[in-house]
């Protein structure tokens, strides 16, 4: 996987629907992980404590996630939440979708279009809002360079398609650079030419963020 899509972190995206007057309300929230994604369910089931059924989901980008029915009939309530984050290509994220009971049964095919429904219109409240962001697996590239060099290293950097994270001006020029994963060798090869062989940059590890 080189990229996907998450919430930015800190905020919390909303999407309600109602149905007999049961209400549902579907809340929005950036985890980094199964830790996180468990206060935030805390945090949403204090918030909510006199409801009926506070029913989670989550999805991480390592493949792992989970879904609970949180007292509905099986099926009709977590898996639905999931399968629309799911859909939306969504990774570290959690939802729980709030339902204060309105006094009509809904039956399981009312409860799934009821969850559905919610945590749809909680991710069409994040893009709507512009709170949703692409991460991208990228590779910094950190390169000390004389200042007689600067002009030529920024340049063949930029060319390549690099973004330019911090210049540090000391003794040297460090360019502190970020590429996406893989065009950084196309990078590497020309540099160590221009620096008559010298192979003076520091490859740092892989890792996904904002490009």
């Amino acid at each position: 996987m080189e990229s996907y899509i998450t919430l930015r972190t800190g905020v919390e995206a909303r999407g309600e629907f109602e149905d007999r007057k049961s209400r549902f309300i579907a809340q929005l929230a950036h985890v980094a992980g199964e830790d996180e994604a468990n206060a935030f369910i805390a945090q949403v089931r204090a918030r909510h404590y006199d409801a009926r059924h506070n029913v989670p989901a989550w999805i991480l980008v390592d493949g792992r996630e989970r879904q609970s029915d949180d007292g509905e009939p099986s099926r009709t309530s977590g898996m639905p939440t999931l399968e629309v984050l799911r859909g939306a290509g969504l990774k570290d994220v959690c939802c729980v979708v709030t339902r204060y009971f309105g006094g009509t049964l809904l039956g399981p095919g009312g409860l799934v279009r009821a969850y559905t429904a919610a945590t749809q219109a909680a991710v069409a409240d994040a893009r709507d809002a512009g709170l949703l962001v692409e991460m991208t697996e990228v590779v910094p590239v950190s390169v000390p360079v004389p200042y007689a060099r600067y002009e030529q290293v920024l340049r063949l950097a930029q060319d390549h398609g690099a973004h330019v994270a911090e210049t540090a001006f000391a003794a040297d020029v460090t360019l502190s650079l970020v590429f996406r994963a893989g065009d950084e060798a196309a990078f590497l090869a020309p540099l160590t030419e221009l620096m008559a062989g010298q192979d003076i940059a520091r490859v740092g590890e892989k890792r996904f963020a904002e490009f």
